[in-house]
């Protein structure tokens, strides 16, 4: 081949680069068949095996699992006991949720409106901070904190308090010796891990606000508590949506904190794992896991109404 010829014949990836130009659908399946195949195999496969698994059911007598479709699995999951155990989770998230929203609102607003340079990248060290320590620290930590004899307890006592803590932890619906093995103490474990993930997208929704409907709010008339009402809370409900899913799920699945600060009285992670690790009956421990998994299928289509999505 002469040297014109191989100067005018194109490289290899040039008719590559050619190829794919003039074919950019192609490229584009080229680019997400990966993290596709990932999402498909990985992901969604072992939720149809967790799925698959959850309509099987344990032999009592061997030990085995008998690999035949039935719903029996679920029939026992709507039982009242087990049914109690969903309901507490249930309400533990939502109470997470709630209070987690209440003390980030302020702290998001702050940093939306107020704070400017040294002063905001302060605040978003101060909220990140808690994220960078080991999770177990954390949760260790607080036990120590909530535990007969950690500061809580000592501080109501030293204050002559003491009988307003043994009231409360008195409560039918508390009823523990100390704060590290109440639902209290629970709540605000829940609260203090998850708050970051509350914070941030809200404090993102609020920087979106215009200011200029706060001014044109102002200058119609509208008195502050009413520009809260009617302007600046209801633009901030999808950063709240957005952060509820955070602090929801997480809360639903967890299984740590209640085993470390808590009652006795099981969540679903620790049911979940009560029936896989201590009874091996991975079917019924596969259809607990899938009470989680619809609970946040109705929550996220609940959470994309108040536009949750377009803030995360």
């Amino acid at each position: 081949m002469t040297a014109a010829a191989a100067a005018v014949t194109p490289s290899f990836s040039s008719r590559v680069s050619t190829y794919f130009y003039l074919r950019p659908r192609m490229l584009l399946a080229l680019f997400l068949l990966p993290p596709l195949l990932w999402l498909g195999i990985v992901y969604l496969g072992s939720l149809f095996a967790l799925l698959a698994q959850s309509f099987f059911q344990l032999d009592d007598f061997t030990g085995q699992v008998i690999y035949q479709p039935t719903i029996g699995n679920y029939v026992r999951l709507f039982g009242e006991v087990n049914l109690s155990i969903i309901g507490r989770t249930l309400a533990m998230a939502t109470i997470v949720t709630i209070i987690s929203g209440i003390i980030a609102f302020p702290i998001a607003y702050y940093m939306a409106r107020y704070a400017t340079g040294r002063t905001k990248a302060l605040f978003y060290v101060a909220v990140m901070l808690p994220l960078w320590s080991n999770y177990l620290v954390r949760v260790y930590s607080w036990r120590l904190i909530l535990a007969k004899e950690g500061v809580i307890h000592w501080a109501f006592n030293e204050l002559g308090l003491g009988w307003v803590l043994d009231g409360i932890l008195s409560l039918p619906v508390v009823q523990g010796s100390s704060l590290s093995t109440s639902h209290i103490g629970t709540c605000i474990t829940f609260v203090y891990i998850w708050l970051p993930y509350m914070i941030l997208p809200l404090q993102a929704a609020l920087e979106r606000v215009p200011r200029s409907f706060i001014e044109a709010s102002s200058d119609l008339g509208a008195k502050p508590s009413q520009t809260f009402r009617k302007v600046i809370f209801p633009l901030a409900i999808p950063g709240i949506a957005a952060g509820s899913i955070f602090t929801f799920s997480l809360t639903l699945g967890d299984y740590i904190i209640p085993q470390l600060i808590g009652s006795s009285r099981p969540f679903i992670g620790q049911a979940v794992y009560q029936f896989q690790g201590t009874a091996g009956d991975i079917p019924m421990a596969a259809a607990f896991a899938m009470a989680p998994i619809v609970i946040m299928a109705v929550y996220l289509s609940i959470a994309k109404r108040f536009g949750a999505f377009d803030a995360l």
